[in-house]
């Protein structure tokens, strides 16, 4: 698949996609995007920013969930205006798919949604390449159905992401054998942040394990992934929605050293097996 000028799957070095959890403003978003910018051209690995204009998914009625979509798009648009960074969202309703294209070059389903057969449709329809998280309760088998969803609707443009699956209440746990069963499909991506989640599990919000963010995601380039998706904040600790699954940008610098050390290693090793 291809967003915007960058090729993921089929032998495309390891991408990035990256960015915050959710906007709080234009500033910061546009700050984030610089930052993130700077250390994935260190490593030399392509980037695609990603920023929820909503966080409809919320545990509690009072939590933070962002601009809303005219607001949010319109940052967005400033960000990419002043990046040229490929941008990529989520959307959660399916009129929402139109007005987010206009503004992205990928359109991303959420994993509580991703067997939404309207939403796929109003996705494809756009034309754009669509990312679907694996839903928490979904084995990495059945998300062939979903790929063939969306051929069927035009699209064949799809990378699918692993994000973790619910293990009792409050807790995610990763199969990655997942990982190469999903490959089979589509491209695959690797989200290390939602993966290191503990849903519902602080008092009305979503706790986290950010100490595991690295861990998984060196698991994950060692078994051999298109794309990582990774959430970071200037202070985490501050951040308004996810904080504690999110790192800090010197944090993301350490770890993209790491898995772009693991993927050439990795290519290496295959191309030594020819």
């Amino acid at each position: 698949m291809k967003i915007g000028s960058i090729e993921i799957g089929s032998g495309a070095r390891l991408s990035l996609i990256a960015g915050i959890n959710v906007i709080e403003d234009g500033g910061t978003a546009l700050a984030a995007a610089e930052q993130i910018a700077e250390r994935a051209a260190r490593h030399d690995m392509p980037l695609v920013f990603k920023a929820s204009f909503d966080k409809a998914n919320r545990t509690r009625v009072d939590a933070f969930r962002g601009p809303g979509i005219e607001d949010g798009l319109e940052i967005l648009a400033r960000v990419k205006k002043a990046t040229a960074l490929p941008l990529t969202t989520d959307v959660h309703e399916c009129w929402q798919a139109a007005p987010a294209s206009e503004v992205v070059d990928c359109l991303q389903i959420p994993a509580f949604l991703c067997r939404q057969t309207d939403l796929l449709a109003a996705c494809a329809a756009t034309g754009l390449p669509i990312n679907v998280k694996k839903g928490q309760f979904i084995a990495p088998a059945n998300m062939g159905a979903i790929v063939e969803k969306l051929s069927e609707f035009g699209c064949d443009d799809v990378m699918l992401t692993e994000r973790g699956a619910q293990f009792g209440y409050h807790e995610l746990v990763v199969d990655m054998t997942g990982l190469v069963e999903m490959r089979s499909f589509a491209p695959v991506c690797f989200d290390a942040t939602h993966a290191v989640q503990q849903p519902g599990a602080r008092d009305g919000a979503s706790g986290g394990r950010r100490e595991f963010v690295a861990p998984l995601a060196r698991a994950a380039a060692a078994v051999g992934i298109d794309a990582l998706f990774i959430e970071a904040h200037r202070d985490p600790d501050q951040a308004p929605c996810d904080g504690p699954s999110q790192i800090g940008f010197d944090e993301l610098d350490a770890l993209l050293s790491q898995v772009q050390a693991i993927d050439t290693a990795l290519r290496a090793a295959r191309r030594d097996t020819v």
